[in-house]
């Protein structure tokens, strides 16, 4: 689902904001979205598996969204520093505790940027042999390559975006809806 906005912008402790996905829009398509999980997963077990920091806003939101038999588990993974740009480098910082070998695995993942971390993250999750592995992404930009997203929720601009668990270094992550942090 493409969106276009156009919108006013206005600073919040002096970096310049423009709102880009309200809170109304995000819970609509996430509706849609756990409909779709819970068709695709029906009479079966999921681990849904995501991606902190920035995803605790989605999986909160989605996991009460869905009446699949789920275990929420957590893996935590950097590749950002304190700037807006990718670092290229991952490194993981906690590993999710649960064994999932045989199970169904959903990844929850708030952005794909460049595809890279995402792409890490499959492979290494697939290296522990689950049943089957899948992504859901609340935001993709245009330059995310060699990454399968089941679950999508928005195509965004190629822009840097905060709230909604996004950050700019470590902050706006309990913003409710998603915001264009403009230079």
């Amino acid at each position: 689902m493409v969106i276009t906005f156009t919108c006013t912008p206005y600073a919040v402790n002096c970096k310049h904001m423009k709102p880009l996905l309200s809170e109304a829009v995000i819970h609509r398509r996430l509706a849609q979205l756990a409909l779709q999980i819970d068709e695709d997963y029906r009479g079966t077990s999921i681990v849904l598996l995501g991606v902190l920091k920035g995803s605790i806003m989605l999986m909160a939101d989605l996991s009460r969204l869905l009446s699949s038999d789920l275990r929420i588990e957590w893996v935590t993974l950097s590749s950002y520093g304190n700037d807006t740009v990718s670092s290229g480098s991952i490194r993981i910082v906690h590993d999710l505790d649960a064994d999932i070998r045989d199970r169904h695995v959903l990844i929850i993942e708030d952005i794909v940027d460049s595809g890279l971390t995402l792409g890490w993250l499959l492979a290494k999750m697939r290296e522990r042999r689950p049943a089957s592995i899948e992504a859901c992404v609340l935001l993709r930009k245009p330059h995310a390559r060699g990454t399968d997203v089941r679950y999508l929720g928005f195509d965004i601009p190629d822009e840097f975006v905060i709230g909604y668990g996004m950050d700019y270094a470590e902050k706006y992550r309990n913003l409710k809806s998603v915001y264009v942090l403009e230079q």
